[in-house]
């Protein structure tokens, strides 16, 4: 590593306390929050080797001080940047990680040697506001070590393990096209992608209770085409007439524009949450179903096996299966099988 290289990841590891909240959109369009502590994995592990993870209060700040229990029975706690390193087990196909009400997931690949990567996998579009993954390979596992840049901007690494990161952008990220840089002991990365940020318009002029209207979702940074999730937060004082959770399709072109159909139904503020949806990840998501089978009580086994098996056979029917592994994570009590039907939801 060079000296501008070692200052960059100090530099990151001061803005990380601070900076997170500051992401957060407080006004009255939320991009990421959470009721309790967020609990955030890189999406693939090694076994038997380090990683990193990293946990968010529920003001989306890095949470130092925090206990997180492993499936293994570990438990680690996070330091002063809200992040800790762990080992991943030798065997074992995924790992579950909890603290605080909080539960999350994580693949966990088999030990391959390290070689520098011939690709490196990241979302083609990544929102301003929230966190994204890179992937490749010969990373040690500990974010302290590495340190990734947007248009030489630095960007904040939340998590990691030997063949991804998860990263949030800094405040100097700005909507367009962008050079991504990954830098680490014996591995330089380089890569593109496009940055893009939500922003929204109330009706105007304001509407009174009992009238309709229409929120404006415009996305800056790209002119094509993207899936939007939209998700009322409020229902109690602005409904989506169409349901309190939508998918919606952007317009395109210079303006891009998505709309959703609201109606007040009492004065107040209100908020709602809006993300672009990523490319579905067909693998992962079939492996954390696969994963579920053996925690489902008998009842839902035979449907959790025949979701896996229709997601390899007919990869196009990705819509309708979102929204049954969605029915099925909602009908199942809080735990390891939730998480990870949530997981595989997630991944499609």
């Amino acid at each position: 590593m060079t000296g501008s290289s070692g200052r960059d990841q100090r530099r990151s590891v001061r803005m990380l306390v601070g900076l997170l909240g500051a992401l957060v959109l407080s006004a009255r369009m939320l991009q990421a929050t959470s009721e309790t502590l967020t609990i955030v994995l890189p999406p693939k592990l090694m076994a038997g080797h380090p990683a990193t993870l990293a946990v968010l209060g529920v003001d989306g700040r890095l949470a130092p001080a925090v206990n997180v229990e492993l499936g293994d029975g570990e438990t680690i706690t996070t330091d002063r940047t809200g992040r800790a390193v762990f080992h991943v087990p030798a065997d074992g196909d995924y790992l579950l990680a909890k603290g605080s009400g909080a539960e999350a997931a994580a693949l966990v690949d088999p030990a391959v040697a390290q070689t520098e990567p011939s690709t490196v996998a990241l979302p083609p579009i990544v929102s301003l506001n929230d966190r994204f993954w890179i992937c490749g390979a010969g990373l040690r596992g500990n974010a302290d070590e590495e340190s990734v840049k947007l248009n030489g901007q630095p960007a904040l690494v939340l998590a990691s393990s030997p063949i991804c990161l998860v990263v949030w952008p800094g405040p100097s990220a700005q909507p367009g096209r962008a050079a991504v840089s990954v830098e680490a002991p014996g591995v330089q990365w380089s890569a593109s992608t496009t940055l893009v940020s939500l922003e929204f318009s109330p009706p105007h002029p304001p509407l009174s209770p009992g009238q309709q209207g229409k929120l404006v979702i415009r996305t800056l940074g790209s002119s094509e085409k993207l899936e939007i999730v939209a998700q009322n937060r409020t229902p109690e004082v602005l409904r989506f007439v169409r349901g309190d959770t939508q998918e919606l399709l952007t317009g395109g072109g210079p303006e891009n524009i998505a709309t959703v159909a609201v109606q007040v139904i009492s004065s107040g503020d209100f908020s709602f949450s809006a993300r672009v949806r990523a490319a579905p990840d067909l693998v992962s998501a079939g492996r954390y179903l696969w994963a579920a089978v053996p925690l489902a009580p008998q009842d839902s086994k035979h449907r959790i096996v025949e979701l896996a098996l229709r997601l390899a056979q007919h990869p196009r029917d990705v819509p309708q299966m979102r929204t049954q592994v969605a029915k099925l994570a909602q009908g199942t009590v809080s735990g390891d099988l939730q998480t990870l039907l949530e997981a595989a939801e997630a991944a499609l």
